[in-house]
């Protein structure tokens, strides 16, 4: 038997990929949806996220729902709501894009910035080229220790952290998609 998370099942793309069910991602789908049609702080955005999370926790008998069957959901509860503006608007986006310094810096191999700078610059091209809304950036910290082969904190961790912070902001704010991504960098 499988144990899927929370009870809610898996979210399947048109492309095929499969990602957990969060919260999150779909709330910030509704909140787009929500600024589109007018409404620039929403308040019924948690209380719509948790009636399709009860439905897929309770209702819901398949281990993985399509984004059509959630969008459709969404738009149902929407409706019923009074909200058809919202629900008009409302698009889910795919899901978020996650980068795992760590992995880079593995990739590159210990004391390797350079390359590591390039592996990060082809990853953030590839985000950038996609339809992506979300970026996810995790294990600067860990990834800036093994850069620099430290077991502890050092002054000139704190300068690689910035070169590789200001890095990833240059990068993305160069694009032309620079307004729709959402960065989160930890």
């Amino acid at each position: 038997m499988i144990a899927l998370r929370d009870s809610l099942p898996l979210v399947r793309f048109p492309d095929g990929s499969v990602m957990n069910f969060e919260r999150d991602w779909l709330s910030s789908a509704l909140a787009r949806a929500a600024n589109s049609a007018g409404y620039k702080k929403w308040w019924l955005t948690d209380h719509v996220i948790e009636s399709i999370t009860t439905y897929l926790e309770q209702d819901f008998d398949h281990h993985v729902v399509t984004i059509c069957r959630i969008e459709r959901a969404v738009q149902s509860v929407l409706q019923v709501i009074g909200y058809s503006d919202v629900a008009r608007h409302f698009r889910t986006s795919p899901p978020p894009v996650r980068i795992s310094l760590v992995e880079i810096a593995r990739d590159a191999g210990e004391g390797y910035e350079l390359l590591f700078f390039e592996l990060l610059r082809a990853r953030l091209r590839g985000v950038i080229f996609s339809e992506a809304r979300q970026v996810e950036i995790c294990d600067l910290h860990r990834c800036v220790k093994l850069l620099r082969s430290a077991k502890n904190w050092r002054r000139d961790c704190s300068g690689l952290r910035g070169e590789i912070v200001s890095f990833v902001r240059g990068e993305l704010g160069l694009s032309h998609r620079a307004e729709d991504l959402q960065l989160q960098l930890s």
